[in-house]
């Protein structure tokens, strides 16, 4: 059964080869700034696909918000779910999230993904690392290595982001659950926060909460909303995210240990239903204020530092999915400051979830409208 599997994977993979060299694939130019570029379609079929992780080989491994993982080959081929990924909590934004390579893979083959890990209660953000058998297509020795201490109802704000920094600590973003945002500001509580751990899920013992009494020892920031995007500056290898607002205030910020962002007392959106200002205000002494803000809403999934030689003028800039106004999004830097916008992909109504530079230089996309997988190509 494991050969036959396998055989039919590969001819798939095979077959797919002729799309990967032009025969059949849909793609579209579109019009930037860099020039005139090609959208290509490498994939369909997806549910909800979330995140896209790109393996050494040149396959990659995808999410699908509903539970499944599966591998996808670069010509688009897409396997059967992998076996041993843990049961999640698919309501609302909640369910198989984010996915990431081990830095040792090549040695350890782990990759380690975030999921709503269903509870008694209700749900919580969960972290697990396993093993990747990719001849079998499963997962194995999966181990969970950390748990939001809170576990309320509800399928909002589960954040989710994973991101390993250079000194091989792991950063895990975690939202406030919609209905409980007061608890982003109480350092007791994991809801609305970045926090850093160990590959085993220890603490590091330079976490800038770890001797103050209280507060919970894994959490590096504090003050967000739902943080979907996050990505190391590789000028700087510092952590960089953003986060959803209400109605406007997404935020884009430079996330410095031990500091305090904000939410839900300091920002620029509005609540939904009345239109009335939150909190006190959208700036504090005490608070960091956002590398850039977008009001209204785009409602930010992804992000990405393009380091790649396809588009030699991208370098440098920083690329984010949009969910709402179904684009994606160039920042172009000087520094630690957001120079210019460019917003691209607005004609194409696709819900980019998901921001990845692949080890060819192009820039990746998952789009939620319809399940693909894009790839920005120059013409």
């Amino acid at each position: 059964m494991r050969v036959c599997r396998s055989l039919l994977f590969a001819a798939s993979a095979a077959c797919s080869l002729l799309l990967a060299a032009g025969v059949g694939a849909a793609s579209v130019t579109v019009q930037t700034e860099a020039g005139a570029l090609r959208l290509t379609e490498v994939a369909q079929g997806l549910e909800h696909p979330w995140s896209l992780a790109f393996l050494p080989d040149g396959r990659m491994l995808v999410t699908e918000r509903e539970g499944r993982l599966r591998v996808v080959t670069a010509a688009g081929a897409l396997s059967q779910p992998l076996g041993g990924v843990p049961r999640v909590h698919a309501v609302g934004q909640g369910g198989l999230l984010d996915v990431v390579l081990s830095p040792d893979y090549a040695t350890d083959q782990r990759i380690y993904f975030s999921f709503a890990q269903p509870t008694d209660k209700g749900a919580r953000t969960a972290v697990a690392r396993a093993r990747l058998n990719l001849e079998a297509l499963k997962l194995e020795d999966v181990q969970v290595i950390f748990t939001q201490r809170d576990d309320p109802s509800g399928g909002g704000h589960f954040g989710s982001r994973l991101v390993f920094a250079r000194d091989g600590n792991l950063f895990v973003t975690l939202g406030d659950r919609y209905n409980h945002r007061d608890r982003a500001q109480d350092l007791g509580s994991h809801l609305g926060k970045v926090v850093r751990i160990r590959p085993d899920g220890g603490v590091p013992a330079d976490n800038p909460f770890v001797r103050r009494a209280g507060a919970l020892p894994e959490i590096w920031t504090y003050g967000h909303r739902n943080v979907q995007g996050a990505a190391l500056n590789p000028a700087t290898g510092v952590l960089w995210t953003h986060e959803h607002g209400p109605q406007g205030g997404d935020e884009l910020n430079i996330s410095r240990g031990g500091r305090n962002y904000g939410w839900p007392d300091i920002t620029f959106g509005r609540e939904y239903v009345t239109g009335f200002r939150i909190g006190e205000g959208t700036a504090r002494a005490d608070v960091e204020a956002p590398v850039k803000q977008w009001t209204p809403s785009i409602a930010p999934s992804g992000m990405a530092f393009y380091t790649g030689d396809a588009v030699p003028s991208w370098k440098g800039n920083v690329f984010v999915g949009a969910l709402k106004y179904q684009m994606l999004v160039r920042l172009v830097l000087d520094g630690d400051k957001v120079v210019r916008e460019e917003r691209l992909l607005a004609d194409q109504g696709k819900r980019i979830r998901d921001v990845r530079q692949g080890p060819d230089g192009r820039l990746w996309l998952l789009d939620d409208t319809d399940g693909r997988i894009l790839r920005l190509d120059p013409l």
